[in-house]
């Protein structure tokens, strides 16, 4: 039944599909909690997915692409930080100068590197594999426990296990810990806790590490697990969906994790309907069908935008009262 509705097969692609945006919808999260407006999402995906396919494939070992990607992506977010916290410059502009630089950046320096049109070439062994649970080939021929077991929660790359396991950290993190009171207080009302004894700016440039870091674990995911190479602008939006999820998701980790099952879902359904006759609407055109997980993107912003209540602070340069 689950293989001819083909729900098995989206339920398992939506959650290969999800970990790109749960990383960067994350990130946003500890970023804009903290009252910076992250739109520079987009291009730490970029950044860091060049940066792990090259040093993968150099190296031939997946983890010391993760660790470059780290790297490269603490080193823009803390560059974002310096301008939107301490230069108190427009955090807006800066996110999209983000954006701009890396999309043109990393084409350049992987055509100089690799001379394949601005593509790395394919990792080969040097991407994560999948981790095979114990008793999955046993298992395997039962009806639905062997798909839930051998296909859902195993067979995954170890950064789709990070992804979810990231979940109840993340909200211990923000609303269990001091540093999340502190987060939260910064974004609410920085002058509050400044007045408590808070450093505002230290606060904001500790959200701006940890976001750097977990951006750089959605581009290492797009290069070494999904696509196996670095190509120009392989993104695609993702940053600006992980955005939308956390809009969706009213700047809280379980309901952002449910936006971004929500458009990996759409992409999924994309996936599974291109190509194929439908009833009475027939055979739908590829480029339409590429649409969906944006339309969706519109109507969620056009019905939430209004209902979401972000951080009172969002976007504002604390200026420390005397």
């Amino acid at each position: 039944m689950l293989e001819d509705l083909h729900i098995a097969s989206i339920v398992v692609t939506t959650i290969r599909n999800a970990p790109v945006l749960m990383f960067a919808a994350l990130a946003g999260l500890f970023a804009e909690r903290s009252g910076v407006v992250d739109i520079g999402l987009e291009g730490k995906i970029l950044a860091s997915a060049f940066a792990s396919a090259a040093v993968a494939y150099a190296t031939q070992n997946p983890w010391w692409g993760v660790v470059a990607a780290i790297a490269v992506s603490i080193a823009i977010a803390m560059a974002q930080a310096f301008v939107s916290i301490t230069q108190k410059g427009n955090q807006l502009v800066a996110g999209i100068a983000i954006n701009i630089a890396m999309s043109g950046l990393t084409f350049v320096i992987a055509q100089y590197f690799f001379q394949q049109g601005g593509r790395t070439p394919d990792l080969g062994d040097a991407r994560f594999t999948d981790i095979v649970l114990p008793g999955a080939a046993a298992l395997a021929n039962i009806p639905f426990i062997g798909w839930l077991y051998t296909q859902v929660l195993g067979g995954q790359s170890i950064l789709v296990y990070l992804a979810f396991l990231l979940l109840p950290v993340v909200h211990w993190v923000v609303y269990h810990s001091r540093f999340g009171l502190r987060l939260r207080a910064c974004g609410e009302n920085p002058h509050a806790a400044d007045a408590a004894g808070v450093s505002v700016t230290k606060t904001r440039y500790m959200a701006m590490l940890v976001a750097g870091t977990l951006c750089s674990f959605s581009g290492s995911y797009l290069a070494i697990v999904q696509s196996g190479f670095f190509l120009r602008d392989m993104s695609a939006g993702a940053g600006y969906l992980a955005l939308t999820a956390l809009v969706f998701g009213n700047w809280r980790p379980l309901h952002t994790v449910l936006g971004c099952l929500m458009f990996a879902m759409f992409q999924a359904i994309q996936i599974q309907i291109e190509g194929v006759d439908l009833p009475v609407v027939g055979r739908i055109p590829g480029s339409l069908i590429q649409m969906i997980p944006y339309v969706v993107t519109v109507v969620v912003l056009a019905g939430l935008m209004a209902k979401s209540v972000a951080p009172k602070a969002i976007g504002q340069p604390f200026v420390k009262s005397r």
